[in-house]
């Protein structure tokens, strides 16, 4: 649906280059329109002082004061939707993992040549994320939540979920815009023993290691980024690697990981949908799926094969998604036989009994 208004961008790079490629790109959406440009977090804020952007997007290295500096101000003083736009380095990867503590909305790695096929795919992922972003606005204090209320301080539910101790057990995870929070809220509060998880996170494949690493610093769990022909373990969750599609298989007795590589799918890779409709072929009714928060419709459809095949199937609800379009989708489809606040969807997991796959 077109808005009556078009949400406001300010841009905030120290390159002249990624601000005219940037701009050029939004300038092709009528939803979107350029606010101001700005080569400094001090100019952004005389511009802000005139009028307030919808979101900024915010390059995270910059000269006088770096975007993570100004982030943590925004989010302090006057909260704004950011969407972080980050170079490849390992320190740049880091600061921006950082931000979304600090509340981002999102992450999108810039390419190391703006032409191209990969430049084009960038493209479209800026206006996907700068739209989920505006979406969000009203739900920033979400994120702050999310992050509060995580290491060990589990929120239980009054409302009765009404699980049963069941065998064999394996879970998957999609999510997008505000996942990571999501992800980190329930990775961190999970209590051991529990069936091994499987999470497809919208995330650059220079951050999914990276994101693992931290999580694992948090949880019970052990918690790694997937790897090639892995047999999957209790109690430990695979976080799917950013440069492939991330699948389950059962080549003999045991579950393993296999990482597809392959064109994009549903914009995406890794894809929620590949993941999904691996485990609705190979784990069916053994399987829960569970789709997070995120713009678009990634893993509605993977979803739906889910439940066909006996899956229990959950998404998150609308009042906890900072971005419904991914559940909202799976609802339409009517491929959720549950929707569940986040809290709700721990509570069912730390439910869950496991005994070990054979």
């Amino acid at each position: 649906m077109i808005q009556e208004k078009p949400y406001k961008i300010l841009i905030v790079d120290d390159s002249k280059t990624v601000v005219n490629w940037v701009s050029s790109i939004i300038e092709t959406d009528s939803e979107l329109v350029i606010l101001g440009t700005a080569e400094n977090p001090f100019e952004a804020v005389k511009i802000m002082e005139y009028e307030t952007p919808d979101v900024i997007l915010l390059d995270i290295e910059m000269p006088k004061m770096d975007g993570l500096t100004f982030l943590k101000k925004i989010m302090s003083q006057h909260p704004i939707p950011v969407v972080i736009f980050s170079g490849v380095a390992p320190k740049s990867s880091r600061k921006a993992l950082e931000a979304l503590q600090y509340g981002a909305v999102e992450v999108i790695q810039k390419p190391g040549l703006l032409a191209g096929e990969k430049g084009k795919t960038v493209a479209v992922q800026i206006l996907q994320a700068l739209k989920s972003a505006a979406l969000a606005k009203e739900k920033l204090q979400l994120l702050r939540t999310f992050s509060i209320h995580s290491k060990g301080s589990v929120i239980h539910s009054h409302k009765n979920v009404g699980m049963e101790a069941k065998k064999d057990k394996i879970i998957f995870i999609g999510a997008s815009a505000g996942g990571p929070q999501a992800i980190e809220y329930l990775l961190s509060n999970i209590q051991t023993p529990v069936p091994p998880i499987l999470i497809c996170q919208h995330m650059p494949g220079d951050f999914t290691k990276l994101f693992a690493e931290r999580l694992n610093t948090l949880s019970e769990l052990e918690i790694k980024e997937g790897v090639e022909g892995e047999v999957i373990k209790e109690s430990h969750a695979y976080i799917a690697n950013g440069f492939h599609h991330m699948m389950i298989v059962k080549p003999g007795l045991n579950y393993k990981i296999h990482l597809k590589d392959g064109p994009l799918v549903n914009l995406h890779k890794p894809a929620v949908d590949i993941l999904f409709k691996s485990a609705a072929r190979y784990a069916g009714e053994k399987a829960v799926g569970i789709l997070l928060t995120g713009m678009g419709s990634d893993g509605a459809m993977g979803l739906l094969e889910l439940k066909k095949a006996g899956a229990y199937t959950l998404v998150q609800d609308k009042k906890t998604a900072l971005v419904w379009g991914m559940p909202g989708a799976a609802f339409k489809l009517n491929a959720a036989k549950r929707v569940f606040s986040l809290h709700e969807i721990l509570n069912y997991i730390n439910n869950l009994k496991h005994i070990k796959i054979n």
